[in-house]
């Protein structure tokens, strides 16, 4: 505890004696000072005693005392201490009144006991609240230290929350809650998701405070601080308490906030060396090795080759955003992961340059986020008006469920559900999709459709003379499978009239109709020509 008022009045030493504001002793003195200035206020920083002997005031003035005092107390002066035995025998009654009228303590200082004393006693007090609060703070890391080694971050967290005395909570990259101590924090430490999700677009390390609102009926001070080293926070803590910290309590912060530090970045080389491994089973099971793939796999990834997977292929939207891929693929990965972390499966996510690939439990959580994440970008380009999403956000193609064998397959759908993705301006495309619905929407893609206009031109050409409507007969004579006498009388013609015309198609484009490829790019080319 800092010393305070009440401290000194029963400092053995001192043998000051309260002459006014005796129920307000309670307050914390920042320092000791001496002024004889009429007006010392341009030099007080708030939280003082102020020392004098009233030689340049007028003390038994009742107005100019009730001016002076007002004006200390305006400047934050916690405390008057006045000397007596210099210019005045006794406390002047006119000081005594205007501090009782203020609320300011007024503590009478006997000749005998210098203002030095004063000051030095108030100077050992402060020192030695600062030694205990670096000792205490000491502790408190060794303490933490401890818990971090044999319980992990929980027992960290619940040793923090002792020191505090409030709560604290630790949060993933994705911004949800891992854990939390006490328990019943959970719930409270979850309504500040928003506010870690914006400290997390911050370069680490960052802090802010929020409270009050974001708890209703709850009144918790909330400091959040990120963690991890990297320009992008990979996770976040989370203490609350019913006032601001103290010094032992900012020690003993600052001491979780290093070791969780620690742990993140030892979290990431670890990582790192997890992918590593997953591009090795990756490229093994693509290469059609699933058995070396899973000896290589083991406990890491086995259980996800054990059951129907997803592959997810990743890419920017657009080429020129390649250089910032890296980093739209990482906010891909962070979702994928911390999703499969707190259902506990495992995920297998490999970045390749700026492609991110990432091999999930089918029906599971990652492959969930991956939807949602997509799901929650396609709402904010209808939101912001059907335009276009910005150029870092990703495109996301899905293959259907697959397992070891077919891992190749899978990649391969994953690919062409991205590509159909692109063209289209989705976020995301299912194969299974593609494949349950028509060929037609593909056949809206521009080449195709200038393979279309290029085929059939010449033919537009001779209808638009007058000659004849070749592009409707063929169009029937093709719907009908080449029956003569079913595509004349939809055409309302004669069918030696639609067999000339047909000769006619044949000699205008140079290709025989009794090909199947010519007749299938012909009808494709219709098509084409005809989708919205």
């Amino acid at each position: 505890m800092p010393p305070t008022l009440a401290s000194l009045v029963h400092h053995s030493a001192l043998k000051l004696t309260v002459r006014a504001g005796e129920d307000r002793l309670d307050v914390p003195v920042r320092w000791a000072h001496v002024s004889e200035l009429a007006d010392p206020v341009p030099y007080m920083e708030g939280g003082e005693l102020l020392l004098i002997t009233a030689l340049k005031l007028d003390a038994e003035d009742p107005q100019a005392m009730r001016r002076y005092v007002k004006r200390l107390a305006g400047a934050g002066v916690v405390g008057l201490g006045f000397a007596v035995g210099v210019a005045y025998e006794e406390t002047p009654k006119a000081l005594v009144d205007a501090a009782e009228e203020v609320g300011m303590p007024l503590l009478e200082v006997p000749r005998r006991t210098p203002f030095l004393a004063i000051s030095k006693a108030v100077s050992a007090a402060i020192a030695a609240d600062q030694y205990r609060a670096v000792t205490a703070g000491f502790a408190a890391q060794r303490e933490l230290t401890r818990q971090a080694l044999t319980e992990g971050p929980e027992g960290l967290l619940a040793s923090l929350a002792t020191h505090v005395d409030g709560w604290a909570a630790l949060y993933d990259a994705s911004g949800a809650v891992v854990a939390a101590a006490p328990e019943w924090a959970g719930r409270r430490a979850a309504r500040l998701t928003a506010e870690v999700e914006r400290l997390r677009e911050r370069p680490a390390p960052a802090s802010v405070v929020a409270g009050g609102p974001e708890f209703s009926d709850h009144d918790d001070r909330v400091e959040l601080h990120s963690l991890g080293t990297g320009r992008r926070p990979r996770a976040a803590l989370a203490v609350g308490t019913a006032s601001a910290l103290g010094t032992a309590e900012r020690y003993a912060v600052h001491s979780a906030i290093a070791l969780l530090t620690l742990t993140t970045e030892r979290s990431r080389s670890l990582h790192a060396a997890e992918q590593r491994i997953g591009a090795a089973v990756l490229r093994m099971l693509l290469a059609g090795e699933p058995d070396h793939a899973r000896a290589v796999a083991g406990d890491l990834y086995g259980r996800l080759l054990d059951a129907p997977f997803r592959v997810i292929v990743a890419e920017p939207a657009h080429a020129r955003a390649a250089a910032g891929a890296g980093e739209t693929a990482g906010d891909l990965a962070e979702v994928v992961e911390s999703a499969a972390a707190r259902s506990g499966e495992a995920v297998l996510v490999v970045p390749e340059g700026d492609r991110l690939v990432a091999l999930a439990a089918d029906g599971g959580a990652a492959v969930a986020a991956c939807l949602r994440y997509a799901a929650a970008l396609e709402n904010a380009r209808s939101t912001a008006g059907g335009r276009d999403g910005d150029d870092d956000e990703p495109v996301v193609g899905l293959s259907a469920p697959s397992g070891p064998i077919a891992a190749a397959g899978a990649y391969k759908q994953a690919e062409q559900a991205l590509s159909v993705a692109r063209r289209r301006g989705r976020v995301l495309v299912e194969h299974e999709q593609l494949a349950a619905g028509s060929v037609l929407p593909l056949l809206a893609d521009d080449a195709v459709r200038a393979f279309a206009d290029g085929l059939l031109r010449s033919l537009h050409e001779h209808d638009a003379t007058g000659r004849g409507d070749l592009v409707a007969s063929l169009r029937a004579w093709l719907s009908r499978h080449g029956q003569w006498d079913a595509a004349a009388a939809d055409l309302g013609v004669h069918r030696h009239t639609l067999r000339y015309r047909m000769r006619r198609v044949e000699e205008i484009l140079g290709r025989s109709l009794d090909d199947p490829d010519v007749r299938m790019e012909l009808w494709l080319a219709l098509k084409a020509t005809t989708t919205e």
